[in-house]
């Protein structure tokens, strides 16, 4: 599939087919991909943590939601998921490399980063996953786990405490659905958000 078509065609989705299990060969090229995104310096801080059985699924989900609390459409949809990838981020690697001889900020300091770009950097890798899943002729979705739940999923999942978790990725056969109503929204196009040599500057006017 052409690149401009893969774009096109990504969309956040949240309804799959639970009978149709994905090969394990395509969640590794979907990782192969994730670690080509760009980090500053090399650093690499990122970690995916692969959820393929039903036990480990479970397992996720039971420590997300409330236990007897009644399922909406989007939990349903997204529990048939049959794969689901924690994308952690790993601080610590950022500041040990920014503190390596070649680079020199040796006393750590987080002030020096303009924004967490361990995190920046793994959600990129995040898309990269969402993008192959895509070429794969799969659908996915990025979400987020709540703060007062994060603790939880480290723990069942043996994931170490300086490791954030940025978002977990869903992936599987998509099934049709009713559409997002936040798809009423209009697109913003590229004539809106991009400025050309300064702030409200439109492509023709610069």
């Amino acid at each position: 599939m052409e690149f401009s078509e893969v774009v096109r065609r990504r969309r956040m989705v949240r309804r799959y087919d639970p009978d149709r299990p994905v090969p394990d060969e395509v969640v590794e090229r979907c990782l192969a991909n994730a670690v080509r995104a760009p980090s500053a310096g090399f650093s690499q801080g990122w970690d995916f943590v692969v959820l393929t059985t039903e036990d480990e699924r479970e397992a996720f989900w039971r420590v997300t939601t409330d236990e007897g609390a009644p399922s909406d459409a989007w939990l349903s949809g997204i529990r048939a998921a049959p794969v689901l990838v924690l994308c952690l981020s790993d601080k610590e690697a950022y500041l040990e490399r920014y503190a390596a001889p070649d680079k020199g900020w040796t006393d750590r300091d987080e002030a020096r980063w303009p924004v967490p770009y361990w995190d920046v950097d793994t959600g990129m890798a995040s898309l990269l996953i969402l993008l192959t899943a895509v070429d794969e002729g799969l659908g996915g979705l990025f979400f987020g786990v709540p703060p007062e739940r994060q603790a939880a999923v480290k723990e069942a999942f043996t994931i170490p405490s300086g490791r954030g978790i940025v978002g977990v990725v869903s992936m599987g056969y998509a099934v049709p659905g009713p559409k997002s109503p936040s798809l009423r929204r209009h697109r913003r196009g590229a004539s809106e958000v991009g400025h050309w040599g300064r702030f409200g500057v439109a492509r023709e006017d610069h």
